[in-house]
């Protein structure tokens, strides 16, 4: 049986969401990519373990994670009921609904009977009886706003979330969404999107201000640009990175020669800030204090262990922040 390190919250760092209550760690699992049924469940425990016992108290899924759909949700369900019942209130668990899911009109977008019927699957794979936050995964074009967001209402209300959030969102959907959430009293606190040094969408679309604006918590995704923010591609594609093994995510195309030369410089920025790229690359996003938590992946425990060591060293001199901004360009 799992005992966890009983110093686990001595060197992690946790950040409020905006003006709400909840606290996240500046480093977050997202179970994205390895934890479906191709992965290595021995392994997948591993670093469950290596999370915790480091103060990563937050687990991160959605219904469609895996391969197959529902995989990931269904082997953290087995992990956290073999070790993590005793933990359950020190954990913050979440899922999401809003891509494909099953066949047929029902099993996509945001009307409420998708949402309901998603997390209700969601909690069974899993073996909860709530998540601490679910999200609508992504905008829906067709779907009124309200209706989606009355299904978030209804959740909470059922005790099947405590929290709300919203991911993919731009800004002013952003705003339109927490008007109605408000006036309804739903406590929606955090926005999921992506947001690295190569990819600033959220600046441009108003989301990261917007968020500010309103109080609302930000966690980011590919922090780590699906690992071409690191030192895995310097000196060539390794033959197993996901480039290889995993071609739906991270094409080869992306690696070209200016990009490979701009992350060499980001590199050598790094060595001098005594960081590897990295922990720069996380240490970058969570600078401004905006962004509460960063959501990193890993395929293996050591790579947890490396990218936590990103919060020791979160300060930017404007020649840096200029520097990075000028090798993201090119």
């Amino acid at each position: 049986m799992y005992i966890a390190k009983e110093d686990r919250y001595e060197k992690m760092k946790y950040n409020r969401l905006g003006r709400s209550g909840l606290l996240l760690p500046a480093v977050s699992l997202g179970l994205w990519h390895n934890f479906g049924d191709t992965g290595n469940y021995s392994n997948m425990k591993r670093m469950c373990f290596t999370a915790f016992d480091n103060g990563i108290t937050h687990f991160d899924l959605a219904n469609n994670y895996g391969p197959e759909y529902g995989s990931a949700e269904k082997n953290f369900g087995m992990i956290f009921k073999e070790n993590f019942i005793p933990y359950r209130d020190e954990m913050i668990i979440s899922t999401k609904a809003g891509y494909d899911m099953w066949k047929g009109p029902y099993g996509n977008w945001g009307s409420r009977k998708y949402l309901i019927a998603s997390l209700d699957q969601s909690l069974k794979r899993m073996g909860l009886d709530y998540v601490d936050i679910f999200y609508h995964h992504r905008m829906d074009p067709e779907t009124p706003l309200e209706e989606t967001m009355c299904a978030l209402e209804q959740i909470v209300r059922s005790g099947k979330a405590l929290y709300v959030g919203l991911s993919n969102y731009d800004g002013p959907t952003l705003k339109k969404a927490s008007a109605i959430l408000d006036e309804l009293h739903v406590p929606f606190v955090i926005n999921q999107n992506r947001y690295n040094i190569f990819d600033r969408t959220i600046e441009k679309n108003g989301l990261k201000e917007t968020a500010a604006e309103l109080g609302k918590g930000l966690i980011c995704f590919s922090p780590l640009a699906q690992g071409l923010l690191s030192d895995r591609y310097l000196n060539g594609i390794p033959d197993d990175s996901r480039i290889r093994t995993d071609g739906r995510f991270l094409k080869e195309d992306r690696l070209s020669p200016e990009k490979l030369e701009s992350i060499r410089k980001l590199n050598d920025l790094a060595k001098r800030r005594r960081q590897t790229l990295a922990e720069m690359a996380l240490a970058w996003i969570l600078r401004d204090g905006i962004t509460a938590s960063v959501l990193i992946g890993a395929s293996k425990p050591e790579q947890i262990l490396d990218n936590i060591k990103a919060i020791e060293n979160t300060s930017f001199t404007d020649d840096e922040i200029a520097e990075i901004d000028a090798a993201a360009a090119e």
